[in-house]
């Protein structure tokens, strides 16, 4: 199969075709995103693969399907970047990687936690500029501490598991419950239940018209005053203005995003010679007690793997023929 491969990075680059080796599908890659604007370069492609900060909107559909694309392959398990009315107009099908490592992603929100917690990002700076002060540098600790995490499917789940053997207490909300993690002790409440009740909030639902911005004033003002928010997720389903009015008052105590609802824009990119044209991130960054990370919770070699190896199937599948539960419908 001929397929285009959009938002290319170096590293995907080598792990597709180390993999593509055996599955033989005629790759062609390409920096640049896939948007309405850049759909000629698929022309003569029956496929392709796009990545989060790929904009698959109507008006690109259609182009797509006009130049012939049969197939949209996404390099991730979100597909909110889609238009699936459109996709089914069209009949392109679409097929994605559900799950690759539900353990990365939950390490990572780990990862924010702890870096918020105990400043490490700051003591480390501090101490290259050789400032052995401890001052402004107090955590606390998170044994005994409520851990409420929003959406308990694979990370989730891997997530309330981590915490557990912190020794936290964990209380959750989902609208399917796992009798897996009742078992360990996790209580299922309602989503103010879960506000009200956290010391830490983590956020673990997929992004969809119910979930975006609910995170927002009045979700914020249901929190404990002073209680960390984590987001490795997706960027939408905190309102991110009403996140800054969240910190500047005080009540939201600690952020910690590995997503940005604006991300398309900035993430993947090196702009570190360049003006920043987005406000909200910029206010973001000003504050001391914001950590932001570009959406690597996914970045390590055991989940790049997976995800790649469950592309190239993606394709074999629907070359064969073959009916796949990657589709999504």
């Amino acid at each position: 199969m001929k397929v285009a491969v959009f938002s290319t990075k170096p590293y995907e680059k080598i792990y597709l075709e180390k993999y593509n080796a055996d599955a033989k599908h005629e790759l062609v890659f390409f920096e640049a995103s896939l948007n309405a604007a850049t759909t000629d370069l698929a022309k003569g492609f029956e496929a392709v693969c796009v990545f989060v900060s790929d904009i698959l909107d109507e008006n690109t559909i259609e182009k797509l399907a006009n130049q012939g694309v049969k197939l949209i392959d996404l390099r991730s398990a979100g597909f909110n970047n889609v238009d699936l009315t459109a996709t089914k107009k069209h009949h392109i099908k679409v097929l994605r990687v559900p799950a690759y490592s539900p353990q990365a992603v939950a390490e990572h929100a780990v990862a924010l936690i702890l870096t918020l917690n105990r400043k490490t990002h700051k003591a480390y700076n501090r101490v290259r500029e050789g400032n052995f002060s401890v001052e402004k540098l107090m955590g606390f600790n998170l044994y005994e501490k409520t851990v409420g995490i929003i959406g308990t499917g694979k990370i989730g789940t891997a997530f309330a598991k981590i915490m557990l053997g912190f020794g936290c207490k964990i209380r959750v909300n989902d609208t399917v419950e796992s009798d897996d993690l009742k078992a360990k002790g996790v209580k299922y409440l309602t989503f103010d239940e879960v506000l009200a009740n956290s010391d830490i909030v983590s956020i673990h639902c997929p992004l969809t018209h119910e979930t975006k911005h609910l995170f927002d004033s009045l979700a914020f003002e249901k929190m404990k005053s002073g209680a960390m928010l984590i987001n490795t997720s997706r960027g939408a389903i905190i309102n991110t203005s009403h996140a800054i009015v969240a910190l500047k008052k005080g009540k939201l105590g600690y952020l910690g995003i590995d997503v940005y609802e604006q991300e398309e824009k900035i993430f993947f990119k090196d702009l570190s010679e360049s003006l920043i044209q987005d406000d909200l991130i910029e206010r973001l960054m000003s504050f001391h007690n914001v950590l932001i990370t570009p959406h690597l919770g996914f970045f390590t070699e055991e989940a790049l793997e997976q995800i790649v190896k469950i592309t190239l199937k993606n394709f074999t599948d629907f070359e064969n023929g073959v009916s796949s539960e990657n589709e999504v419908t």
